[in-house]
């Protein structure tokens, strides 16, 4: 084998030999903890000794047998990492926490500005032990202004103040609700991108770094396109419902089983297309309908037209109609549609992870780099499972664990619980 053959078939973690310890819950930052844990970084989860209030929260799948005892959807956001249990507010509790990030390279939280302050995980007093710190933190709204103390969750700050579920809802309706996690996954790769380049500005510079990211910072970078109008004139775009849309070609439509394609091209070059594939060809020689103006101002009608012509098939009928002649559609999967999509298979966004009991699949984060080593590595962590390996690596002795899980300032699970 050549030279380069050889070098081709090596497999590197992007972040092997990174510490990461990680004072977060919930999912937002717990994410970004667990892509740094798939691309080979070593992350230790502090969990309070109640555990991550996420814990055991989502919906558990259906299945028996001792595979159910897995928290599959804390998994997901916590796999690969080691988790210690140490409470900040007992004697000592705060003072191992700062040991444990002497010897990181990136500090990663969700603590509001005014509880670092509290427990001495601010960057400043961190800084002083470890100069070269990344210190990253997740908040709702960003570490400055008059909002920095205030908490925020997805549904609050990402979709609520954040305008997506405003820009999302039609006139007159109820404002959308999302599924769990949906911001937060989102700010989670923000905060991933930030972290990477803090740690190359630290080889840089050699000076540590503050990484600020927030799920309202996320939230506006989304709605950029809009926002970037509504800056200059401040006028709120115009809400439309689906028969008062600008381009037909822009639209949903429903199947005869009750299922929707969404369709996204541009105008006018599609609209023949379209009309054609779809046996619509009457709709070409209707004078309402000739230009994309004349469709604009004709739309309730044409979308009753179209919607007539959709109701007659059913959503496989019009798949294969469709893609026959080359349309830009997509249904609208379910989720369960979705986790069987051979495409997303193809494309590995499904991998597996081994456990006791066999393996499962779960969901793979965004990530890609041809042929680097970007995984789960595992199972999310039990409460405090690594507590006493991860204090012996730090120098403590049993003596002092012991005297450590006596104050309160550490628990240690049985060993039923490990």
């Amino acid at each position: 084998m050549c030279r380069v053959e050889q070098e081709e078939s090596i497999v590197v973690s992007p972040l092997s030999g990174i510490r990461v310890v990680e004072a977060t819950n919930w999912m937002a930052a717990p994410s970004a903890g667990a892509i740094l844990a798939d691309m080979g970084a070593d992350v230790v989860k502090v969990e309070p000794p109640t555990g991550d209030v996420v814990r055991g929260m989502i919906r558990p799948p259906k299945v028996e047998g001792p595979a159910a005892e897995i928290d599959y959807s804390f998994t997901v956001d916590n796999r690969g990492k080691k988790s210690i249990a140490i409470a900040f507010d007992e004697p000592g509790g705060a003072a191992v926490m700062r040991r444990l990030v002497s010897g990181a390279d990136v500090f990663l939280c969700n603590l509001l500005p005014q509880r670092q302050l509290r427990y001495g995980l601010d960057p400043e007093t961190l800084f002083a032990e470890t100069p070269r710190l990344v210190h990253a933190t997740l908040t709702g709204y960003g570490l400055h202004g008059p909002d920095a103390d205030r908490p925020g969750f997805d549904v609050t700050t990402f979709f609520g103040r954040g305008a997506v579920t405003d820009s999302m809802s039609e006139p007159g309706s109820a404002a959308p609700g999302p599924r769990p996690a949906q911001g937060d996954h989102t700010t989670g790769l923000a905060l991933v991108a930030s972290i990477l380049a803090a740690l190359r500005l630290v080889d840089q510079t050699g000076e540590g770094q503050v990484v600020d990211v927030s799920l309202l910072a996320t939230a506006t970078w989304t709605m950029a396109s809009d926002l970037a109008a509504v800056l200059i004139d401040g006028r709120q775009p115009t809400k439309r419902d689906r028969r008062h849309v600008i381009t037909p070609l822009a639209n949903r439509f429903r199947s005869s089983d009750d299922r929707w394609m969404i369709f996204n091209m541009p105008e006018p070059r599609w609209w023949p297309k379209f009309c054609i594939a779809t046996h619509q060809e009457a709709l070409l020689d209707d004078p309402r309908f000739e230009t994309p103006r004349d469709r604009f101002q004709n739309m309730p009608e044409l979308i009753d037209l179209i919607d007539e012509t959709f109701a007659a098939k059913t959503l496989a009928e019009w798949g294969v109609i469709l893609d026959a002649a080359g349309l830009i559609w997509g249904p609208a999967s379910t989720m369960v549609e979705l986790a069987n999509d051979p495409q997303a298979a193809a494309i590995g966004l499904f991998p597996e992870i081994e456990h006791a009991e066999g393996s499962f699949r779960t969901v793979a984060s965004p990530i890609g780099v041809r042929g680097a080593d970007i995984a789960p590595r595992g199972l999310a962590p039990g409460i405090g499972e690594h507590t006493v390996e991860v204090l012996e690596s730090l120098g403590y002795t049993s003596a002092e664990i012991d005297a450590l899980a006596t104050s309160g300032s550490v628990w240690l699970p049985t060993s039923e619980e490990t």
